[in-house]
């Protein structure tokens, strides 16, 4: 999973002639024209936009080979054939300039500027020019941007979720208080400028906090939810779900964590910090019993209702701290053979990892989106027992530094 949510920049590539890169992929080297971007510096989203593609993608690879290099050869990194327009998940902050004109654009790096952005390539197309038209649409209904300074005004931020493979759309319209005026009209004005939108929905942000969302929610067009397909099942993305923002990149991942898996459909599966469940429900065609446990309860309601509407029946959903399940179940003397798990940036934490060592798992399969804490836990699971077979690296986040690894470690025999 990526729990990185990189910010937004402008960008333009050009595209030269695709070369073969190991195990028959190839790439799309990107060659970037210096000065394109005018608000780089300020963003800090795309830190490597000044790189070549290829040459970023080195970087990954030699860093990635440096600190696994005492546990495994990593099988390389896993680029992105087409590294532009990834993020399904585009936010835009509003507010609005010395002549109290609309802007809509991203914060300044360290700041609460608004640094004003109508297109980037690492995002989605079509989110961008959705987010241009609500701009464009405030003056006439009468809506004012929310000043963080004064408390006045009404539009916070504009969030847009776009299903990859299905094409739906939702606009989530956050505002400091409940009411928007003229909804219906505002709703009909935007969709004649955008009729592939499919859900509109009013998000309340009343506090004084850098989160985007709000608590409380309506509905005022269509479904109040989009719904995407990964690996051959179906999600349900609501305007809280946690969703992979770059899900071309996201089968990739989850194709090389199940390969390493070694699935035969005779084994139990945990998967841990499972979240909506996204990478359990894919294992569950090759497994005979999937369980997957996260403390988030609102995670976990996702993960049952998109179970269903797969209709998945080998595999449960628990709503618990990882580890204490896992200690719990050793205790009941169950048995499980494979550990998927995919923790925050933050990596894993002591307790869990001994609760994974206690139950005892033939392989456990590691999904890490910081390599540094990932060989930090590694080096754990060394001194218990376990070797790090192989690992590999997925490119999800073009532009960027982030990498994205899955290793495989197996309990060696005593």
């Amino acid at each position: 999973m990526m729990k990185t949510d990189n910010r937004k920049t402008k960008v333009m590539v050009d595209k030269e002639k695709r070369t073969p890169v190991g195990q028959g992929r190839e790439k799309t080297i990107v060659k970037n024209r210096s000065g394109i971007c005018p608000v780089a510096d300020k963003c800090g989203g795309c830190s490597w936009i000044n790189q070549p593609y290829a040459e970023q993608l080195k970087k990954k690879e030699k860093q990635l080979r440096e600190l696994l290099a005492p546990f495994c050869k990593i099988e390389g990194v896993i680029p992105m054939e087409h590294p532009e327009h990834y993020r399904n998940k585009v936010h835009a902050v509003f507010g609005e300039n010395r002549y109290h004109d609309a802007i809509s654009g991203i914060y300044e790096q360290k700041s609460h500027r608004i640094v004003p952005v109508d297109s980037c390539l690492i995002e989605n197309a079509k989110a961008d020019e959705i987010i241009v038209s609500i701009r464009g649409l405030l003056k006439s209904f009468h809506i004012r941007p929310y000043n963080e300074d004064t408390g006045y005004g009404l539009l916070r931020h504009v969030l847009i979720r776009t299903g990859h493979v299905t094409g739906q759309i939702m606009v989530v319209l956050v505002l400091a208080s409940p009411i928007l005026p003229s909804k219906n009209n505002f709703v009909k004005a935007l969709l004649k400028l955008h009729p592939e939108i499919t859900t509109v929905v009013i998000n309340v942000n009343n506090r004084n906090t850098s989160m985007v969302l709000g608590d409380k929610e309506h509905v005022i067009y269509g479904k109040g939810y989009i719904e995407d397909e990964l690996c051959g099942k179906r999600f349900r993305i609501s305007p809280q779900s946690f969703y992979q923002v770059n899900p071309v990149q996201t089968e990739i991942l989850y194709g090389k964590a199940l390969e390493y898996a070694g699935l035969t459909g005779k084994e139990t599966v945990v998967d841990a910090y499972c979240g909506t469940g996204t990478i359990g429900m894919i294992a569950s065609d090759k497994a005979d019993k999937v369980i997957g446990v996260e403390l988030n309860a609102d995670a976990v309601r996702d993960a049952r209702n998109n179970a269903k509407a797969n209709q998945i029946r080998n595999i449960q959903f628990y709503q618990n701290d990882a580890g204490k399940f896992l200690v719990e179940m050793a205790g009941q003397g169950a048995k499980v053979d494979v550990v998927l798990m995919d923790p925050p940036r933050s990596g894993s934490t002591e307790e869990f990892m001994s609760s994974v060592v206690r139950i005892g798992p033939e392989r456990i399969v590691y999904v890490s989106c910081n390599p540094e804490t990932l060989v930090r836990d590694l080096k754990y699971f060394k001194k218990k027992g376990y070797r790090v077979a192989k690992g590999v690296g997925v490119d999800m986040f073009p532009f960027t530094e982030h990498c994205e690894a899955v290793t495989l470690l197996t309990r060696q025999k005593k």
